[in-house]
């Protein structure tokens, strides 16, 4: 019922932000796009598509978490011959001002792809966003879903040090972090940070929606790790030939995670990954380690699986 009320929704909003001509319907996955539109918003727009190619709704989606490897998981997936990437995080489903833009236009922003790929886009703020799962599920009720998670205290940190060189860069103040982690001598449970890894919240609104068959979790820390077997995983989930192989991976010792290899080139992610943790008071760190002790044992009954989280 939710999602056929959501998918009613979902044609208002069609009706009133894209063409008339564009129709909805119960398989919007599987409508092509004319081939004539505007190129995906990584290419050139005077480029003419591939021939043979089309903009399709994703047949995956990589729904998060934030600073827990969905950059890394995206870029690795993309070596496979079939599958095509959408270049930018599109924030469809998790932000008002962009669903209210219609199907077509959430299209629009989907790369090019042949009849024998899949296409996949990442957002991580799908993962904790309230209207996300339903919206979703309104497009396409039987969609694959990706979540790569890592330990959630560590995500805490990370997600700390993204936005602590954010501000360094745009000359704003910052705070250590122990001051945003407690306010008066209690754990800050306002911060965002930690509001994001309590992942058996967000959990349960996914479950509402979608059975946990279609909702694959990628161990984050051991894609950091070991790449291949959990790209395996993953490539056997979206029903993909097994493609990824080991070599199309090399540690960095500078860096100290593993790049890609694939087409005769190597890269890795942007500078911005993999930046260093600050120092992190014990005492503080353990009351985070604590808090999220409880809120990890409901997610592992949940999804009926462990993580090797301290």
């Amino acid at each position: 019922m939710a999602c056929f009320l959501a998918s009613a929704f979902l044609l208002v909003l069609q009706t009133y932000a894209a063409p008339p001509e564009a129709g909805f319907g119960i398989t919007l996955d599987t409508v092509d796009l004319d081939t004539g539109l505007l190129a995906n918003v990584s290419a050139d727009v005077t480029t003419s598509p591939p021939p043979g190619t089309s903009k399709r709704a994703p047949h995956s989606i990589i729904i998060g978490v934030r600073k827990g490897g969905t950059r890394a998981l995206l870029e690795m997936l993309d070596i496979h011959p079939e599958v095509a990437a959408a270049a930018t995080e599109v924030h469809f489903f998790d932000w008002d001002e962009n669903y209210a833009k219609g199907f077509e236009w959430y299209r629009e922003l989907m790369p090019y792809s042949y009849p024998h790929q899949i296409t996949i886009e990442k957002t991580p703020g799908y993962f904790t966003s309230a209207l996300a799962p339903e919206r979703i599920c309104a497009m396409n009720s039987s969609i694959k879903l990706l979540l790569i998670l890592r330990d959630p205290a560590e995500r805490v940190i990370s997600d700390y040090t993204q936005v602590y060189f954010n501000r360094l860069e745009n000359h704003k103040p910052v705070q250590a972090i122990e001051n945003l982690l407690v306010r008066n001598g209690a754990l800050n449970m306002r911060y965002k940070a930690i509001q994001r890894s309590l992942y058996d919240v967000h959990m349960r609104n996914w479950l509402r929606h979608f059975p946990l068959e279609q909702i694959h979790i990628v161990d984050g820390d051991a894609l950091i790790r070991d790449p291949l077997p959990e790209l395996q995983r993953v490539e056997r989930f979206l029903n993909l030939p097994p493609r990824i192989v080991s070599t199309n991976f090399y540690f960095n010792q500078t860096k100290g995670f593993y790049c890609i290899r694939s087409d005769g080139r190597e890269r890795c992610l942007h500078e911005s990954k993999g930046r260093p943790h600050p120092a992190v008071n014990s005492t503080v760190l353990q009351q985070l380690r604590s808090y999220l002790q409880e809120h990890n044992r409901t997610f592992f009954r949940l999804v009926k699986r462990t993580f090797d989280w301290q």
